[in-house]
């Protein structure tokens, strides 16, 4: 999660050369059925075109060969043949703005419905690590098209906001919390509750955010209860065990994350011979070879006078607080929690944090937990080739209309495939 840094991308807003079949524009347009797409331009589109987002969790680009989405002189069509129909586009207001967090001005937007009202809950969009910027993206579009009021702003050091980019979970906090007052000045009385929504690394970022500032709610998506050393040790172990190892296996990258932790955590001033020592009970092993972690496997192929030279430079420069303590946090929060697995998520394992998450709930906080299967980090489903490969296929359906409910206060029926795992709790 703090490596690929980029996992999210295929949803950023970034210039991208017009395109003679575009018709239709970015936002969000509603079918008859009241099922939405959600469009932003991407420079990530083979094909051309804008990136599409179905409510069922169906995306890809209109300049797709297959893309069910046309853009044609009257606006856009779904369907193809004399099947397709014309969809309206959803009529926003988009708001600019600027805001101060810290000494450093930071650039956001609000997007609301146009029919908003003094009931209409209001969300902040939180990073995960990317550095792209959220504005004009298609996740706003698509809380949006669900009749959330939405603040998207870009994270310090990227897009049009000032500062250092850096993934200190505090000041990241302080950010969000300062967001959050933004834009409720901006949407004052055209709104109700008002709260939160992290996906990846702001499952960190924004329980935090809501310890700092009133929230009504938090939603948190693919995120960790756990801190960026468990999660290295985590991916580490589920590699171990996609590979059909045993439990010696599991034993030596365990060893493995300790020595990387040590050194960590001593700004690399120690630890050098516990990792020699894991190097040497792992050497001979072909295994070893391809295991990866959050940053243990690069660690343990560098040598140490490398290590020593730029090791902090290359694994220790964005401010990350190691051993941050996810749950502390959690146990401080009063706002009702909601928060979405991914069953099978490779780079944030959920297994400490369903524990995690299932204890606070049965201690009586107002927790509320999904799970989807078969899903990875993202909350999409995926295919898997012959070498172990997986090859991404959709947002899993049921996902995006799980959070626009659930921060309605308006849960109910099933969503997609997804297994709750707590009692009900709803924004208050």
């Amino acid at each position: 999660m703090i490596r690929k840094l980029l996992a999210l991308a295929l949803f950023a807003a970034t210039a991208h050369p017009a395109f003679a079949e575009e018709a239709c524009q970015a936002g969000a347009y509603r079918g008859s059925d009241g099922d939405f797409v959600a469009l932003a331009k991407s420079t990530l589109n083979p094909g051309g075109g804008l990136r599409y987002l179905f409510r069922d969790g169906r995306r890809g680009a209109t300049g797709d060969a297959d893309s069910p989405v046309h853009c044609t002189g009257e606006g856009m069509r779904v369907g193809e043949g004399t099947a397709a129909k014309q969809w309206t586009r959803i009529a926003f207001r988009e708001t600019p703005a600027t805001f101060d967090s810290a000494g450093t001005e930071l650039a956001g937007v609000l997007i609301e419905p146009v029919d908003a009202g003094p009931k209409r809950p209001l969300v902040v969009m939180v990073h995960g690590s990317e550095r792209s910027s959220p504005i004009g993206g298609i996740y706003g579009y698509a809380m949006a098209a669900q009749g959330l009021a939405v603040f998207v702003y870009d994270k310090r050091g990227t897009g049009s906001s000032e500062g250092e980019y850096t993934q200190n979970f505090e000041l990241l906090a302080s950010d969000a919390a300062a967001a959050l007052g933004q834009a409720r000045t901006m949407a004052q009385g055209r709104f109700g509750r008002a709260g939160f929504f992290g996906g990846s690394q702001g499952g960190w970022v924004a329980p935090l955010a809501a310890t700092l500032t009133p929230a009504d709610f938090v939603a948190v998506g693919f995120g960790l209860v756990a801190s960026p050393i468990e999660e290295d040790r985590e991916q580490l172990v589920s590699e171990v065990r996609a590979a059909g190892l045993g439990a010696d296996a599991e034993a030596k990258v365990n060893r493995l994350s300790q020595a990387t932790a040590k050194l960590l955590l001593s700004n690399f001033t120690e630890g050098y011979a516990e990792l020699d020592a894991a190097r040497a009970a792992l050497a001979g092993q072909p295994w070893a070879k391809a295991i990866e972690g959050e940053y243990s496997g690069a660690m343990m192929r560098m040598d140490d006078a490398t290590l020593r030279r730029i090791g902090r430079a290359r694994f220790d420069n964005l401010e990350l607080i190691w051993d941050y303590d996810a749950v502390a946090a959690l146990k401080k929060l009063e706002s009702p929690l909601l928060w979405v697995l991914a069953g099978e998520d490779r780079e944030a394992p959920i297994e400490t944090t369903r524990g995690a998450l299932t204890d606070l709930a049965a201690a009586g906080r107002p927790v509320d937990v999904y799970l989807f299967p078969q899903t990875d980090h993202g909350m999409v489903e995926f295919t898997t080739d012959a070498g172990g490969e997986r090859h991404i296929t959709r947002i899993t359906d049921g996902y995006l209309k799980l959070l626009g409910d659930w921060m309605k206060g308006d849960v109910a029926g099933r969503y997609g495939r997804a297994e709750h795992l707590t009692a009900k709790v709803s924004p208050r």
